[in-house]
């Protein structure tokens, strides 16, 4: 994960110094490129604990296509709660726990002129089946006119799948809005994850995941935690098991997904920007 790290070093060293909507402040650099294959292992940081248990309950969350924040935390994970509570979000929730039209929501159940609701995931997945060389394996969740109805528009907000000659399935995500420290770790892991679970489904073999970072910042309130963070030598990284048994994406639990030999320097913690 030396690119991670190269990166965060640079955006800390040479990032623009910037106002923001949260009021605490970053700096920022614009549009970063990182690449994890994995044939050098599960791209997770390892300089940091990475808490992939949350990782993969926010995952098999967004999968279900669920606005409900209380289903997320019955699988464990609270990471989503104060967005839920956040005081511009409360007056407009439908139910207590709404979070609104998120992302999840939009990869299952994106809305149509006519209100029929498009499994824009499930479609893609089905694509890369019958016709695996097709440059429309796109799935978004930026929708300019829900974006008033979410606790918080997307920062991870559009991927793309490719298939190449050797049945081999990459993924390149493109984020909006990158928090260096607390989010982009997660981003990297879960786009991974999600990468070789729908290889799985597909019969295909995962290879590279890419995330491209727009605006990649890091909070003034994280910066003590990124100089801790970059004097740690990362380790090598784990391997990832997916039960072989699961043939939809729509069928897997947590059981059925476990990092072997992740080693990893101590948690660092920071508090979010809300």
């Amino acid at each position: 994960m030396k690119q991670y790290l190269d990166t965060m070093k640079d955006v800390l060293e040479n990032g623009d110094p910037r106002p923001d909507r949260t009021g605490v402040g970053n700096r920022a650099s614009w549009v970063r490129v990182l690449r994890f294959d994995f044939a050098d292992g599960f791209p997770i940081v390892t300089t940091k604990f990475v808490p992939f248990k949350l990782v993969k309950a926010e995952l098999l969350w967004f999968l279900t296509g669920s606005s409900n924040v209380k289903e997320l935390q019955a699988l464990g994970c609270h990471i989503w709660d104060a967005n839920a509570e956040a005081p511009y979000w409360k007056p407009k929730a439908k139910f207590d726990g709404d979070l609104g039209r998120i992302y999840g929501v939009q990869w299952r159940k994106w809305r149509s002129y006519g209100g029929i609701e498009i499994d824009q995931l499930g479609e893609v997945i089905e694509r890369i089946k019958k016709d695996p060389f097709d440059r429309r394996l796109v799935v978004t969740a930026w929708n300019p006119a829900e974006l008033g109805l979410m606790a918080l528009p997307p920062c991870h907000m559009i991927f793309q799948f490719d298939v190449s000659s050797k049945g081999e399935l990459s993924l390149n995500m493109v984020q909006r809005s990158c928090d260096m420290f607390l989010g982009v770790p997660f981003n990297i892991s879960s786009y991974a994850l999600l990468l070789a679970m729908v290889a799985q489904v597909t019969g295909l073999k995962p290879k590279e995941v890419v995330v491209t970072l727009n605006n990649a910042h890091i909070y003034n309130n994280h910066v003590d935690q990124v100089r801790e963070q970059l004097d740690r030598n990362p380790f090598s990284l784990p391997k990832l098991w997916l039960n072989p048994d699961v043939k939809s994406i729509d069928d897997f639990k947590m059981d059925d997904i476990k990092l072997i030999g992740y080693k990893h320097h101590p948690a660092i913690k920071g508090d979010m920007a809300v």
